[in-house]
């Protein structure tokens, strides 16, 4: 996969190429802190982004979609991942757009 914006900064760089596993199996289900490609419902679109939370943690105040609207921490409903860019001051990422549905992860980045 061939990074491409700087959400992701410093992590990645724009036009970095990385290698992202497909078989779940191997590298286990999505976690905190793994980058993974998600190819996005709607927009057939591809994004990679950190997990931040899984199902069942709450995303803390400042990060939650929720803090935009005036409200506090928000919980991940099952089986949905939310994720951030670790850019955090120019990513579009979850926080405006909500948690996205576990089985649209392509897969996890592995190494570079």
């Amino acid at each position: 996969v061939i990074v491409q914006g700087n959400s992701m900064l410093p992590t990645f760089q724009s036009g970095t190429r990385i290698f992202i596993c497909k078989a779940a199996w191997l590298v286990g289900a999505p976690k905190d802190n793994d980058i993974v490609v998600v190819k996005l419902s709607g927009t057939g679109e591809y994004i990679i982004k950190r997990v931040y939370r899984v199902a069942g943690e709450r995303v803390d105040p400042l990060w939650s979609p929720l803090f935009w609207r005036g409200a506090g921490a928000y919980l991940v409903p099952e089986g949905q991942i939310y994720l951030l860019g670790d850019n955090r001051e120019i990513s579009e990422d979850r926080r405006i757009f909500g948690p996205v549905d576990v089985h649209s992860v392509v897969g996890k980045a592995v190494f570079n």
